[in-house]
């Protein structure tokens, strides 16, 4: 049995894609799933599942909320060790890094794609582009930043979903 988590994008916000945790924790347990455990209300789910592949795991949970609330949620589950990797190599000192967002790729986008995002810039913002995340610090805060998620999500030609610092520690100490 091992331990996964899946981050939900877009659910429950602006009063969009309502999704009771109480009733997704049901659900998933109902679909084979064990020790669901979420956090906070925007789709950030623990558990520990005998399906060893992730696309596999990934689309039984699009399906059963697809089913179940009748829409599409875009899904990425990550092992545990993956989550700490990705936290880990934060490249922001630690005051940028506990006020920086992870923005979690769905897939890896091209080496040039990479390069070519990277040559965009904000004035007091910084972005990093990894291969599986794009790091994002705000000096003006999330609300004010010109960051444009959409302009990144084309020009890296990928889905992503964002998690703040403190919801990232909370994941790791979650599935620990």
């Amino acid at each position: 049995m091992k331990t996964y988590i899946a981050l939900l994008r877009g659910i429950n916000v602006g009063g969009h894609k309502k999704t009771p945790m109480a009733e997704l924790r049901a659900l998933l347990e109902k679909k084979g799933l064990e020790n669901v455990k979420t956090y906070i209300q925007s789709g950030n789910i623990v558990f520990q599942s005998s399906i060893k592949q992730k696309p596999e795991i990934e689309e039984l949970i699009k399906i059963a909320i697809l089913d179940n609330f009748g829409f599409e949620v875009p899904t990425l589950v990550k092992t545990r060790d993956e989550l700490q990797t990705i936290f880990d190599q934060c490249p922001f000192q630690k005051e940028k890094k506990e006020n920086s967002y992870f923005t979690l790729l769905f897939k890896e986008p091209d080496k040039n794609m990479i390069a070519e995002a990277s040559n965009i810039s904000y004035p007091n913002e910084e972005i990093i582009i990894t291969p599986n995340c794009l790091y994002f610090y705000c000096e003006m805060g999330y609300g004010q930043a010109k960051f444009n998620g959409k302009l990144f999500e084309k020009k890296l030609d990928t889905t992503f979903t964002a998690r703040n610092y403190r919801t990232m520690a909370k994941l790791l100490e979650m599935s620990a």
